[in-house]
C-alpha cells in the first residue's frame, strides 16, 4: 500500500462516519510560545476540547503534517523521523470511547479498508493510579469486541496517558500489531523496544483538564482525540523492516546514493547517514514550505532549521558528497507531497533560495571547522566547552554537532563550560531538542486576549500605513507581547511607527465592538474579512470584525470590546528574510 492510499482510505472512513475533513494546520503552533513544531494533528484545535465551538461541527478528521525533535538523536535508527504525517480523528463532545475503539479496530481489521489479521493486534489500557482510576470501561470494550484478554495490557501512566504539562488530557487505549519477531524475554509485551509489537494507533479519551497545580478536573465535554502515523503504519502494512522503505522517503534514499556514488549495499555507517539526510530533509522543506515564513537562525524555529541543514551537509561530507545536493533533494520532496500540501509548491523559490544560501554558507567552513577541530584534539586529545562554542561562533558548528562528533570520538564535553560562554544559545539547544513544554496550548489568559485583539488591529494600522501588501506571514503572542510576522521589504522609518501606534490606539479609544460570525470561506472573502492561508481553511471559518475598522478569519480569545485592551506600543522591529519584516509589541494597562 502507498501513503497516498493510507490517507485517502482513512478520511474516506471517517467522512463516511459523518466527519469533516479538515486540511493540516501550519506546523507552526499559532499563538504558543511554549513549543516550536505542531507534533500532533490535536494541536490546533485545543481550544474546541475545552468548549469553544468549532467552524466545522463536533466531527473532524485530516491528516496534519508534524515535527518532533524530542528523539532526534535516535534519527537514523529504523524507527524515528522528525517530520511525519499524523492521521487524525476527533469528537468534540460528541461520540466517546465505544464508538471510537469499534471504528479504530474496524478500520485497522475489516478487508475494505486495511485489512490486517486481528489475531496480530494487542491493545493496550491504562491501569489506573493515586489519581485517575482504571479504565475499566475501555478494557471492557475491547473484551466485547473480540480482543482476548490475554492481548488487552493494563498499563501505567507513562505508557496509557497523553496531554501536555497543562490542559486536555485523559487516558488512551493503544494498538499494536505483531511483526512476528520473537519475544525478547518473558516480559515483552505491547510498548517494548525489541520490535516484536509496533504501536499504529492510539485512541486518546480527554476528559480531564491538567491545572497548573498538577491537580486534575474535568472537562466540560468528553472529546476523543486520535493518531495514527502514516510513516509507520506504511511500513507495517508492507512489511518493511524499516520505516525508510516505504515510497515517501525510498526515493530520497535512492537520490542520496547517486550522489555519494554508492552501487552496492550501504555499509551501516553509510545507511546511517543516509537515513538521517532524508529525514532532515524532509523537515527543512516542510518548515520552509510552510506559509509562515521561517528561515535558517539561531534563534526557536530557526535554529532547528539551521541544525536540520547543517546535519545534512555533515552527514553529506561523511558520505564524500563533493556538489551542492540539497535543492535537488528538496525537488524530489515537493514532487512527493505537493499535491497533498500545495504550500510547498507556492513557496518552492522562498525553499530553494534558503537551501542554497545556507548550504553555500556552511560548506565553505565545515571543513576548516573539521579541520581545526582534528587540530585541537590532536594536541589535547579532547574537547573543551571553550572549544565548543569557538566552533560555534567561528565556524557555524551548532553544539549538537559537536556532541555528536564528540560522542562517536568517546569524548565528553563539558557544556556547563559552554553555557557559561553561551548560556542563551546552550539553553535554545535543549529547549530544541527536548520536546518538553510547559503549559498548554492556546493561552486564554486575560492579557494574552487583549494581545491577540490588539494584532488584528496591528495588521490593519500596518495595511493602511504601508499598503496593501502587507501580509499576516506568522504570529506569537505570549502575555507579554505580541510578535507579528509581514510581508515588508525594509524596516520601518520612525514616522511610520508612529503612526501605526497612533491609529491602534485610536480604535482602541473609540470602544469598537468585536464581533464573530460563522462564514463559508468564500462568503468570509466575499465580506472583505482578510485571510492568507487559504489551504488551510475548512468548510466553514471564525470570522472577527472589530467595528469597521478590521475583519478577519481567525480563531483564538479576543476581547468584546477594544476599550478593554490597553495602550499599545510597538517595542522593536526587524528583517527576518526577503521581504519579511518582525514587529515586537506591547500593551500596557
Amino acid at each position: 500500500m502507498k501513503s497516498n492510499e493510507l490517507r485517502e482510505k482513512y478520511l474516506e472512513f471517517f467522512r463516511q462516519k459523518g466527519h469533516t475533513i479538515l486540511q493540516s494546520a501550519s506546523i507552526f503552533p499559532e499563538n504558543d510560545p511554549t513549543v516550536l513544531f505542531t507534533t500532533a494533528g490535536m494541536h490546533p484545535l485545543q481550544p474546541y476540547f475545552k468548549g469553544q465551538p468549532h467552524p466545522s461541527g463536533k466531527r473532524l478528521t485530516n491528516s496534519q503534517k508534524c515535527i518532533r525533535t524530542g528523539d532526534i538523536e535516535e534519527v537514523g535508527d529504523p524507527t524515528h523521523l522528525t517530520f511525519f504525517e499524523m492521521l487524525g480523528n476527533w469528537s468534540l463532545g460528541d461520540y466517546f470511547k465505544e464508538d471510537a475503539i469499534k471504528w479504530s479496530l474496524e478500520f485497522l481489521t475489516d478487508p475494505k479498508w486495511l485489512g490486517i489479521d486481528v489475531d496480530r493486534l494487542s491493545v493496550t489500557v491504562f491501569a489506573g493510579d493515586d489519581e485517575v482510576p482504571q479504565d475499566t470501561e475501555s478494557y471492557e470494550i475491547w473484551k466485547s469486541l473480540g480482543i482476548p484478554e490475554a492481548r488487552i495490557y493494563l498499563l501505567p501512566r507513562e505508557d496509557n496517558w497523553w496531554g501536555l504539562a497543562t490542559g486536555p488530557c485523559g487516558p488512551d487505549t493503544e494498538m499494536f500489531f505483531d511483526t512476528g519477531k520473537v519475544p525478547c524475554s518473558k516480559t515483552c509485551r505491547p510498548g517494548c523496544h525489541c520490535g516484536k509489537y509496533f504501536e499504529i494507533w492510539n485512541d486518546v479519551f480527554m476528559s480531564y483538564n491538567k491545572l497548573a497545580d498538577g491537580s486534575f478536573g474535568k472537562l466540560a465535554q468528553h472529546n476523543v482525540d486520535t493518531g495514527m502515523g502514516i510513516e509507520r503504519t506504511i511500513a507495517v502494512l508492507n512489511g518493511a523492516t524499516t520505516i525508510h522503505e516505504i515510497d515517501t522517503i525510498q526515493p530520497i534514499n535512492e537520490r542520496i546514493k547517486r550522489f555519494a556514488k554508492i552501487n552496492t549495499e550501504p555499509t551501516e555507517e553509510q545507511r546511517k547517514s543516509i537515513n538521517i539526510i532524508a529525514d532532515h530533509i524532509r523537515s527543512a522543506t516542510f518548515i520552509l514550505g510552510d506559509d509562515k515564513g521561517v528561515s535558517p537562525s539561531n534563534l526557536g524555529q530557526g535554529y532547528v532549521l539551521r541544525r536540520f541543514i547543517r546535519g545534512i551537509i555533515r552527514q553529506g561530507n561523511l558520505l564524500n558528497i563533493k556538489q551542492r545536493f540539497l535543492p535537488t533533494l528538496a525537488e524530489i520532496v515537493m514532487s512527493l507531497y505537493s499535491d497533498i500540501y500545495p504550500e510547498l509548491e507556492r513557496n518552492k523559490n522562498f525553499i530553494m533560495i534558503n537551501l542554497t544560501q545556507e548550504e553555500n554558507k556552511f560548506s565553505t567552513t565545515l571543513k576548516r571547522g573539521l579541520k581545526r577541530l582534528g587540530k585541537i584534539l590532536d594536541e589535547t586529545g579532547t574537547l573543551t566547552g571553550q572549544d565548543a562554542f569557538l566552533l560555534f561562533t567561528s565556524f557555524g558548528f551548532p553544539l549538537e554537532m559537536t556532541l555528536e562528533i564528540a560522542n562517536e570520538k568517546n569524548i565528553t564535553i563539558d557544556t556547563q563550560a559552554f553555557q557559561k560562554e553561551f548560556t542563551h544559545h546552550k539553553d535554545l539547544s535543549r529547549k530544541a531538542t527536548s520536546g518538553t513544554f510547559k503549559s498548554g496550548l492556546s493561552d486564554h489568559t486575560e492579557k494574552t486576549t487583549r494581545l491577540h485583539t490588539a494584532t488584528h488591529l496591528l495588521q490593519q494600522a500596518l495595511r493602511e500605513v504601508l499598503g496593501d501588501h502587507v501580509e499576516q506571514k506568522g504570529s506569537n503572542i505570549t502575555p507579554e507581547r505580541t510578535r507579528f510576522d509581514f510581508t515588508h521589504s525594509e524596516k520601518l522609518l520612525p514616522a511610520e511607527i508612529e503612526k501605526v501606534e497612533q491609529l491602534v490606539n485610536k480604535k482602541i479609544k473609540e470602544g469598537l465592538a468585536v464581533k464573530s460570525e460563522i462564514l463559508t470561506p468564500k462568503e468570509a472573502k466575499a465580506s472583505g474579512a482578510l485571510g492568507f492561508f487559504e489551504d488551510k481553511y475548512q468548510t466553514n471559518v471564525s470570522v472577527y470584525s472589530i467595528g469597521s475598522f478590521s475583519k478577519e478569519i481567525c480563531t483564538g480569545p479576543h476581547v468584546k470590546n477594544t476599550k478593554e485592551i490597553g495602550t499599545f506600543t510597538i517595542q522593536k522591529q526587524k528583517n527576518i528574510g526577503t521581504g519579511l519584516m518582525r514587529i515586537r509589541a506591547k500593551i500596557e494597562p
